[in-house]
């Protein structure tokens, strides 16, 4: 697949100018419940899950609607539509399905059609059929960065982009987190920036986390590309990586997720690489598989990519580690 060159940016590379949540969309998610709550009830319950996973829950009970079923279902409805759908959906979405489902019913009080052996039996044969193999993004590492970096000039996309993907790698940031950076979470120490996290997947309590983007020690420095951005684009207060126009003009919206898969392709493709498999989270698997590479122990590694579990980080540690001190190449 070829990505052609973005001569500049568009409305769909920045966030909505309005919450994807609105009033209406919170009340129906609510009201799917099956119980009436107060306005303030109803903040504190539409705020208990994470935006990206209430956007999850609506999305795969209106496909579950769409296929003819309905809330409540009888686990005989639920084994039909995984039967079904087994053919054009992947076993990881099949599975996100079944967890919305769950959550809905649990919510209401209604017996859990997905724990019936019936629906686990079904979701069993198509994962044998089918594999569940999680399709990954390719990492960016180490060495294709700095080649991606060598490509980028001097212009002021140049320079938010060059910010863009060595802060997200260096920070192993997911694209929800890179998006939301303001000013405001930026601490300048003297070993390089910490970057004030107020929420993440894996701080869904809001508690904050706190990462540490030093200063690099090769030609191409994250707190060096940050400083250069932030001073050609003259942003003093609110997001820090945003759109622009064709002549180069900062918008005052933030970039969307998106945007970030777009920029990480185009970027890739640009420095003669193919750019088929990467995307906005090839920066965060990037930094793991890297450090991996090199010998970081795999607690420093979690330390910076905030993995809830080694169990998590492993599939990044083991790729990294597929040619170090391989058996093969002792005999070969």
């Amino acid at each position: 697949m070829s990505f052609k060159p973005i001569p500049s940016d568009n409305l769909h590379l920045s966030e909505p100018k309005t919450p994807l949540y609105s009033s209406k969309i919170a009340a129906r998610a609510i009201s799917c419940i099956g119980y009436n709550f107060d306005h303030t009830s109803q903040f504190f319950i539409q705020n208990s899950i994470a935006e990206n996973s209430r956007r999850a829950y609506l999305s795969d009970l209106r496909e579950f609607e769409k296929a003819g079923f309905s809330i409540p279902a009888a686990p005989e409805a639920v084994a039909q539509y995984l039967a079904e759908s087994a053919s054009s959906l992947r076993v990881a979405t099949l599975v996100r399905r079944l967890a919305s489902l769950s959550k809905a019913h649990e919510a209401r009080g209604l017996p859990n059609p997905t724990r019936s052996p019936l629906v686990r039996a079904t979701l069993r044969g198509i994962k044998r059929t089918y594999g569940c193999a999680q399709r990954q993004a390719k990492p960016l590492c180490r060495d294709d960065l700095l080649q991606v970096l060598d490509a980028t000039g001097d212009s002021r996309k140049d320079l938010r982009d060059r910010a863009l993907l060595l802060v997200g790698f260096a920070g192993a940031l997911r694209r929800s987190e890179l998006v939301a950076i303001n000013i405001d979470d930026l601490e300048h120490v003297r070993q390089g920036i910490v970057l004030h996290l107020p929420h993440s997947k894996t701080d869904q309590e809001g508690e904050g986390q706190k990462i540490g983007i030093p200063y690099g020690r090769g030609r191409w420095c994250p707190v060096a590309a940050l400083h250069d951005w932030l001073q050609t684009s003259a942003i003093d207060a609110g997001a820090i990586f945003r759109p622009l126009d064709r002549a180069g003009r900062v918008a005052s919206v933030r970039l969307s997720r998106d945007a970030v898969s777009l920029i990480v392709r185009h970027r890739v493709e640009t420095a003669g690489l193919d750019p088929s498999g990467y995307s906005g989270h090839s920066l965060r698997a990037g930094l793991a598989t890297s450090a991996s590479q090199v010998g970081v122990p795999t607690w420093k590694i979690r330390a910076q990519t905030r993995h809830a579990s080694d169990a998590m980080l492993a599939r990044y540690v083991r790729d990294g580690a597929l040619f170090s001190q391989n058996a093969a190449a002792a005999l070969l």
